[in-house]
This record gives C-alpha cells, structure tokens and sequence, in this order.
C-alpha cells in the first residue's frame, strides 16, 4: 500500500502566516503538521509516499522533506498545481499509485490514535475505499454518512466551533474519546453540510482507496464551488455497486486551518509530551512541570516556566520572563521580561517587552519589544496585509 499526503491549498485562513509559507510547515509542538502525517504512515507501514504540491510553498516543502530518507520514506512529489478541489488533487496522483490501493492524508490534519488500525482493516478484494468518521455534535456543518449497521448518533460527539467538508482549505474537528461501537460497517450514502442529517457520522479527511476511484474521478465535474468534489466520487463507486468500508476514528482528530486550530492543537499534543531537556536549565531558574529544551538552548536563572512547554534549539529564555503552560517556542528566539501562555512562536523571534501575551500565533522572524522610552507615548506597529492583533 501507498500513502498520499496532499499538501496543496493555499492556507487562506492562516493569513498572514501562510503569507511567507506553506501552512504544512506550521509547527505544532515545534514539528510542521505535514511531519505528523508522515510519521501516521510510517507507523502503518507505508513507506512509499507520494505528496501532492500545488504552487504556494512547493519549494519550502520539497526542502524540508527532502527524498524522505530523513523520516525513513521514499517521497514522489507530485505537482497539482492550482488547487481545484480534494478529487483533483487525488486524481493527480493516479500515475504514482499504478496498481497499488493508497491511503490519502490530509497534510494539515492531526490524529491522536494514528491510522494502524484503519490501514490493517481494509481489504481492497472487498472494498474499493475506505473513510475515516467521527461523531460530531453539529452534523449539519459537515460532509456527513449514512452507514449500514451502525446507529445513526450516540450523543457522545464533542466537536467544538469547527467546520467540516471535504475541501483542503475546510476546517476539522476535534472529537475526543467516542468509544461507543465499533464503527464498522458499509457507506451506504453521502451528503454535504444536510439540512437534515442522516447520521452523525462526519468525514474527517482520511481515507483509503482502490484504483477504481480514478475512473470516478475522471466522470466529475465541478460543484457548485468550482471544485472536483471527492464525496461525489465516492459516490459513484456506491452507485455503480462497490462496497465502502467506514472507520470510526477515536481520540482527538484537528485541522489545522486557521489561529485558533493552531493553538488548539499545540495545546492538544503537548498534552502527551515527556520531559526531554537536551538544553541548559540555569541553577535559580523555575522549572515545574513538562518541558522540551532543545540543544543550545538556555532557560536563565530568574526565569519561570510552567509545562507542558516545548522549547526549540538554540533559544534563550532570560531572567524575568514567565512561560505558561501550553506554549511553543521555536528555534533561534530571544524571549525576555514578558508573560507569555497557549501561544505558539513559529521561531528566530525576539520578544522583550513587558507585557502578556496569550492565545497567540506568532510568524516567523517577528520582532516585539517595550516602547516606553519613545515618543510620543503609543503602540508602534507595522502590520501586513491579514493580520489581527487585540490591544
């Protein structure tokens, strides 16, 4: 089996962090969200990867991830180009997939559990694809299935405030622990955002296929949004009388779309993180709790940290400063005399000014710092196009 990671979209809801970058290589926990879809695969034993770019951030993709020795894979990469929607972009990998049933991840989505079990159910001599599900709280908000034999809601969703569809730019949820059945069972229809729902079964952006879906593909025209839409061909296959297997996913599963899914999810998997200091923690510093301290970097004495906090290489913390809980700190940052909590900053940052910062995402290469000595007495920003602050 082969794994598909699409990494096209533009990240419009990321602006303006997506401005400079793909939002693929957004850090959650100090690790760009497409590294999590790569490890999921590796861990179900798909090692031959093939990942799709559009034009925004090709290049900064290709960079990081190399030839993929570097995570244990072999990547093909395949050029989408403009996005025209998630069965375009699957479509797209049909010459790198041959004969060969694939999974398809999302590169901007997270999953707790991993998809083992969902790759080691799937028989291909049975079904010609496979969706991952999760209940949800608000059906009507997301592309939604009807499955045969499983009950149609047990009131047990947790979603919060998220969008869903099929879309690479849609939004993701973040249900947790439904542990009710064992979600099996034939997909039996689709529909996207219904009035009315039939279930409360949501997709989630994980699936599995068989070749057959190219030729399904292949018969689309674009929806109403300009788009190859991938529940329709799903659709067809059930149509023309293939068998669809559902996968209820359990634990947390998040898109990382927008600031606040960032934050959200940064605070999700630091959850799960163990100490690993590889940096230096100064005699007189104030450490409680998890912590990840990169190499080079230092965390001064005077300095208070409350985990779980991961810290990337090569950045100081100095005396003074105050590092909440559910904060990311990337690499090359000078972080002085500021509270800052449930942020993330993206790295080669320099924060030195006396205030709190929460709830934030902070770009690459930012620079805040105190203005008390100036005049006139005011708030000095440069601001880009898309930005959001709250003072």
């Amino acid at each position: 089996m082969k794994g598909v990671v699409l990494a096209g979209g533009t990240g419009s809801r990321l602006r303006p962090i997506t401005h400079t970058g793909p939002k693929q290589l957004v850090p959650v926990a100090n690790k760009p969200v497409i590294e999590y879809a790569i490890d999921d695969l590796v861990e179900a034993g798909i090692t031959d990867i093939g990942v799709v770019l559009g034009d925004k951030g090709r290049e900064e993709i290709q960079a990081y991830l190399g030839d993929g020795s570097d995570f244990g894979v072999d990547i093909t990469y395949i050029v989408q180009g403009e996005p025209l929607g998630l069965a375009h972009a699957v479509g797209c990998a049909k010459e790198f997939v041959g004969d060969d049933s694939f999974v398809v991840y999302l590169g901007d989505d997270l999953m707790r559990e991993g998809i083992v079990d969902f790759v080691a159910d799937f028989d291909p001599d049975e079904y010609a694809a496979g969706i991952g599900l999760q209940r949800v709280d608000e059906p009507e908000r997301y592309g939604i299935v009807e499955v045969d034999g499983v009950p149609t809601t047990d009131g047990s969703g947790d979603n919060q405030d998220d969008e869903g569809g099929d879309n690479q730019d849609d939004e993701g949820g973040d249900n947790q622990d439904d542990e009710d059945g064992d979600g099996r069972g034939d997909v039996v229809g689709l529909v996207e955002k219904p009035d009315d729902p039939p279930s409360d079964l949501a997709l989630i952006g994980i699936y599995v296929f068989t070749p057959a879906i190219f030729e399904q593909i292949e018969k689309l025209e674009p929806s109403w949004r300009g788009e190859l839409e991938i529940t329709e061909a799903i659709q067809g296959l059930i149509d023309d009388g293939n068998r669809i297997q559902s996968h209820v996913v359990h634990g947390w599963w998040k898109d990382t779309g927008k600031p606040e899914d960032v934050i959200h999810a940064n605070r999700l998997v630091l959850d799960d993180i163990e100490r690993d200091v590889r940096g230096t923690i100064e005699d007189g510093a104030d450490v409680t709790g998890r912590l990840e301290l990169g190499e080079g970097s230092v965390v001064e004495a005077g300095a208070t940290v409350r985990g779980p906090v991961s810290v990337g290489a090569n950045t100081t913390v100095e005396s003074g400063t105050y590092i909440g809980p559910y904060t990311s700190i990337g690499d090359d940052c000078d972080v002085g005399d500021v509270h800052i909590e449930s942020s993330v900053v993206i790295g080669e940052s320099t924060i030195r000014c006396d205030r709190r910062i929460v709830d934030s995402v902070i770009g690459r290469r930012s620079t805040i710092t105190r203005n008390t000595d100036k005049r006139p007495e005011g708030e000095r920003l440069v601001i880009g196009r898309n930005s959001s602050l709250e003072l």
